[in-house]
């Protein structure tokens, strides 16, 4: 495979290489550093001009946890933020409160249960730290995929998010829009924030805000909102301003929480785009030697907090079946040789395996999404049956284990 019109100025000379990841995000660099692992060298080719370490948290449960263990990261990034020990969600039904609180008595002997919001900057440092050295290379824009059968690459994995170059080179479909605006951030209390090592939520008819306690000083928090009609296409300032007019009719904690956010830290989603799950149980995400991870094979919507850790999970299976087409014993320098009698069916074990999985996230956000947009009172029914199904919480979706590396 040959990747083409790269916006960066490359080395003139030709490059061979046997596994090139588009995208030098979070599944990208995981994905990256899972192939150095099996003693498998590759090339990531990002974008930007430096590491992108934007964005605010990632909160990883413990299905995130063991892919993060394979991953040699975990002790470290364990050290950056503090594990959640209760969770209250407090649903607003015609303006009466029901709350739901949940005390899990996490703790590393039930790692099971461990989840740990961290700062999306610490997870991003700490993969680029582990790769070798010249693995990403900046400022290389993708546009296409060519298959040439003259030159040696091997492998390309897409990792480029949701709108992805790669995705749509395997045949892939456009992702669909959730109309829900979103404002992310962080709050910073210096003298210690007063709300312990709780999640809490807080969900309306067309309204949620929830907190994430990253330390004893930091929050992560998000408040999103449904648009009235006719403002799904506003610019972020006026998305963010709609959003935030409802944080006043909130506690005063929640709005004191909300006005300690530097502002360069947030920033609007004015669309969530997903995959629809039926498109990830059906679709082709294989062209050869090309697939995709993350994003760009199963994009979410934030609902069960599961997309960081998905792509995780994406990085260990399918360095796992790759290592399966390695000549060799695996340990050979960056140049790894790959069997072409053996990638397709390396890359149809992971697909095979992922899709069950991503199936069952995308089928859980989407009803969650759907449940908290549609105005119809049949299909929210249904999407209350479909999570009924599904267990009714995330217990099930962080009992996952992706296995060994």
């Amino acid at each position: 495979m040959d990747v083409v019109k790269k916006a960066a100025a490359a080395a003139e000379e030709e490059e061979v290489h046997g596994v090139v990841i588009v995208g030098g995000g979070l599944c990208g660099l995981a994905t990256a550093l899972a192939l150095h692992r099996k003693g498998m060298g590759s090339l990531v080719v990002e974008r930007s001009e430096a590491l992108r370490v934007g964005g605010v948290a990632l909160n990883v449960h413990a299905n995130g946890w063991r892919a993060l263990e394979e991953l040699g990261l975990a002790d470290g990034l364990r050290k950056t933020a503090n594990l959640i020990t209760s969770v209250r969600m407090v649903r607003q039904i015609q303006g009466k409160n029901q709350t739901t609180v949940s005390s899990p008595s996490y703790s590393y002997a039930r790692c099971r249960k461990e989840i740990r919001c961290l700062r999306r900057k610490d997870v991003m440092e700490a993969l680029a730290k582990s790769v070798p050295a010249h693995t990403i290379r900046y400022g290389c824009r993708i546009v296409a995929v060519d298959e040439d059968p003259g030159t040696d690459c091997t492998v390309v994995i897409g990792c480029d998010g949701w709108n992805s170059v790669v995705a749509r080179y395997v045949g892939l479909g456009a992702p669909s829009q959730l109309p829900r605006f979103i404002v992310l951030g962080f709050a910073s209390y210096p003298e210690g924030h007063p709300f312990g090592t709780e999640f809490s939520q807080i969900i309306a008819d067309d309204f949620a805000v929830g907190r994430v306690p990253i330390n004893e000083n930091l929050l992560h928090f998000f408040v999103s909102r449904s648009p009235s009609p006719g403002r799904t296409d506003v610019d972020e300032d006026a998305a963010r301003k709609y959003v935030l007019e409802k944080v006043d009719e909130l506690p005063g904690e929640v709005a004191d929480m909300v006005r300690r956010c530097d502002a360069a830290s947030s920033w609007t989603l004015t669309k969530v785009w997903y995959r629809p799950p039926w498109q990830v149980a059906l679709a082709g995400f294989r062209r050869g030697a090309v697939t995709v991870a993350g994003d760009a094979m199963h994009a979410m919507g934030p609902f069960i907090g599961q997309g960081g850790s998905a792509g995780l999970e994406d990085a260990v299976v399918l360095a796992r079946s790759l290592s399966s087409a390695a000549a060799g014993d695996g340990r050979a320098p960056p140049r790894q040789q790959l069997r072409d009698d053996a990638v397709g069916a390396a890359i149809d074990e992971y697909v095979a395996e992922r899709r069950r999985r991503a199936t069952t996230l995308c089928l859980h956000s989407f009803a969650i999404g759907t449940l908290l947009t549609t105005r119809w009172l049949a299909v929210k029914l249904a999407c209350v049956a479909v999570l009924a199904l599904l267990g009714g919480d995330s217990r099930r979706d962080a009992d996952y284990d992706c296995g060994r590396l």
